[in-house]
């Protein structure tokens, strides 16, 4: 029992001082730092953020008790509202990034601002597709959790935990439902994950391996379809369902140094597969109709209300694809020429392609 007590004792001060798993460590921020100033299309994909961040010094926190978006169609007042409401993680995201660049105090004053506001009044809610939209503001907090001040910190925390807390026990991964295999338990997964690593929490460590390893069980296909894609007929729900799948394991590497990218479940199946799949579709050797054999009610209510690409036959579009290849590109940097390919520019680079690159270790 003691050596179980001490190997535990271990593991916890370890991980405490793994800081900013999810998001960028000191010597991955001085990374960035020299090639956002040296290097043209670094500071290009960093612009966005300085604009935001600066446009958010000037705006207050919108912050809103319980987001309201699942299963409500476009136009929905509570949607409008609770869209209107997340733009705030973006916001936050931007503000902890620019300051983590720069330095510079009334950043980090500001996107803390931002997140004890969401802390004081957001309420955690089980619905994983509703509390994704807060990735962005999770990922901020890891940027600048070292730099906020203890009474704040632990309002954050507190807040951040009830929402692993909720995801971890949500009853929509519970029981025969559907919902405990699609892209919402890959969504879930993502969020406690991430909330996890953020605050350095080893308590969901199990938690994370056992959800994890069963969702890529039950979830993806050894031909490198999905369940959401055989489901949807449609790559948007291939991309949907993986993305959270990819972010979760990138974070899992960065702290473990396990590889759930090329990790084989029983069938045989990979996320590997899953994104090469999607290949031919997105270089435009393949074309895809999409959701022509849905067998889910809403997306049919979706297109009849008009929202863009949910009529069936609409063809998939490559370029949404992008964000998937680029959490791949992670793992494997050959998918970059996938990615260029599709955007049709030899020197694209996006964020996601930029912190990959910044990472340690890494070309």
């Amino acid at each position: 029992m003691k050596k179980l007590i001490c190997i535990c004792l271990l593991m916890a001060a370890v991980f405490s001082l793994q800081a900013q798993i999810i998001s960028l460590d000191k010597k991955e921020v001085a990374k960035m730092r020299k090639s956002i100033k040296t290097n043209v299309q670094y500071k290009k994909a960093f612009e966005p953020f300085q604009k935001t961040a600066d446009k958010a010094l000037k705006e207050t926190p919108n912050p809103i008790e319980t987001i309201l978006s699942q299963g409500l169609l476009a136009g929905d007042p509570r949607k409008t509202a609770s869209l209107k409401a997340v733009e705030d993680a973006d916001k936050t995201y931007a503000l902890a990034l620019v300051y983590t660049y720069s330095g510079k105090k009334e950043y980090l004053t500001k996107a803390t601002k931002f997140l004890t506001a969401w802390a004081k009044v957001n309420k955690a809610t089980e619905d994983p597709i509703n509390e994704t939209k807060l990735e962005d503001m999770v990922t901020a907090y890891d940027l600048i959790r070292n730099d906020i001040k203890p009474n704040d910190r632990s309002l954050i925390n507190t807040w951040m935990k009830s929402m692993a807390d909720a995801q971890l026990n949500s009853r929509t991964a519970k029981g025969n439902k559907g919902t405990a295999i699609n892209n919402w338990n890959s969504h879930r997964i993502k969020m406690f994950t991430l909330i996890a690593y953020a605050l350095h929490d080893t308590s969901y460590q199990n938690a994370i391996t056992q959800a994890l390893e069963q969702q890529l069980n039950i979830n993806l296909n050894p031909d490198g379809t999905t369940h959401d894609l055989m489901e949807r007929d449609a790559f948007h729900y291939q991309t949907y369902d993986v993305e959270p799948l990819l972010s979760a394991c990138i974070a899992i590497y960065r702290a473990t140094g396990k590889n759930y990218f090329t990790w084989q479940t029983a069938n045989g199946s990979t996320l590997k597969k899953c994104v090469d799949y999607m290949r031919p579709y997105m270089t435009g050797e393949k074309t895809h109709p999409e959701f022509v054999n849905s067998k889910v009610p809403f997306d049919k209510k979706r297109a009849e209300n008009g929202e863009k690409g949910y009529a069936p036959s609409t063809l998939f579009e490559p370029k949404n694809g992008i964000y998937m290849f680029s959490l791949a590109a992670f793992f494997d940097d050959e998918y970059v020429t996938a990615i260029r390919k599709t955007a049709m520019d030899e020197n694209y680079l996006n964020w996601r392609m930029a912190l990959n690159n910044f990472t340690v270790g890494k070309s």
